[in-house]
């Protein structure tokens, strides 16, 4: 069972690798459950009413859990599920696992003036009593373990490459060069960094979220396309020359690795997430000026870029992340246990 607060009709890369791993899991021959917040009552989320939070989920989960008993615990996300999943095993004596995909204490003292300290805390604590926390990326891990985590391993992340990949360039009719954004349209994302930035061609923003009005309303040139999925979104992205990337708070940011497989270089700050996939130089531009990684990129070889992401398949990285299962109870975790699948996806 995968509990995770972020689950369809979100679109972000959480939901996205959720996915793409229940799916392969499927293919390795195991049954998978998705317990998400359309199991529960929803109200929506403060300060982001777009996503829906479940509410007092524990007496439904526990009925879940005595009807779907499983084998292996996973809990995706710090949300009120996260947490709801999280005692139900501490109180049945259950081994878990968790796995660590955004970076809350930034995130929240975007919003609100929380202490680094104190949020790291609470993560420390809600992580440390699972077996395993996986994380994306070195950088990612060295940054908890300075913060006091000791239950690391490593969980890459991967592309859709037969998705996205290299397409016409005339799918976009926009001035040329194009740089996207493509993401949530959040206060985290720093997308003002992205729209801001010098520039002599199209800016597109692929994606939409709670900062939408206000930065249409604020760089009105900018080419808002909002959500796009699938085919869709793939063509989207390949049409462009230069993926911009300007979170300073991603631990990975999937979308680099799809705007590559696309043959398109990525521009993006030198921090935690682009420094671990993006190779400067290679496979796009690392800068503290964002306009001036961005015009780099350009440069960029797109074979180069296609090469580094069909280096990370869903297989492997989903093998990744079966090894790293705990049984509930003790005993072996049987590997191909059966072929029925039970994964819960959105209408």
């Amino acid at each position: 069972m995968i509990v995770t607060d972020a689950w369809f009709p979100q679109t972000n890369g959480v939901v996205n690798t959720l996915a793409q791993t229940a799916a392969w899991l499927v293919r390795f021959g195991h049954e998978v459950m998705i317990t998400a917040p359309r199991d529960f009552r929803t109200i929506p989320c403060p300060s982001y009413p777009e996503i829906r939070v479940a509410v007092r989920p524990m007496a439904a989960l526990a009925r879940k859990l005595r009807v779907y008993p499983p084998q292996a615990v996973h809990i995706a996300t710090e949300g009120p599920l996260g947490f709801a999943a999280r005692r139900y095993c501490l109180r049945n004596g259950w081994r878990f696992t968790t796995s660590y995909h955004t970076q809350f204490p930034q995130y929240l003292k975007s919003r609100w003036p929380i202490p680094l300290w104190l949020s790291y805390a609470a993560l420390r604590r809600f992580h440390g009593a699972a077996q395993r926390c996986m994380v994306s990326t070195q950088s990612v891990e060295n940054e908890l373990r300075t913060r006091g985590f000791r239950n690391i391993v490593r969980w890459r992340r991967g592309v859709d490459t037969e998705l996205f990949r290299p397409r016409s360039k005339e799918f976009l009719q926009l001035p040329r060069p194009v740089a996207a954004y493509v993401g949530r349209l959040a206060v985290e994302k720093n997308v003002d960094a992205f729209l801001q930035m010098p520039w002599r061609g199209s800016k597109i923003v692929i994606g939409d979220g709670p900062e939408r009005s206000r930065l249409e309303a604020r760089y009105p040139e900018a080419v808002y396309a909002g959500f796009r999925h699938g085919e869709d979104l793939a063509a989207h992205l390949a049409a462009a020359d230069v993926l911009v990337f300007p979170s300073l708070t991603d631990t990975f940011g999937l979308v680099n690795l799809e705007a590559m497989a696309c043959g398109v270089p990525v521009a993006a700050f030198p921090v935690t997430g682009p420094i671990d996939v993006v190779e400067d130089g290679v496979t796009g531009a690392l800068d503290a000026d964002l306009g001036k990684a961005a015009k780099r990129a350009l440069g960029i070889d797109p074979r180069a870029c296609r090469a580094r992401a069909l280096q990370s398949s869903w297989a492997a990285c989903t093998r990744e992340f079966e090894a790293n299962l705990v049984t509930c109870r003790p005993g072996p975790l049987p590997r191909s246990a059966t072929k029925r699948s039970v994964i819960e996806r959105a209408a």
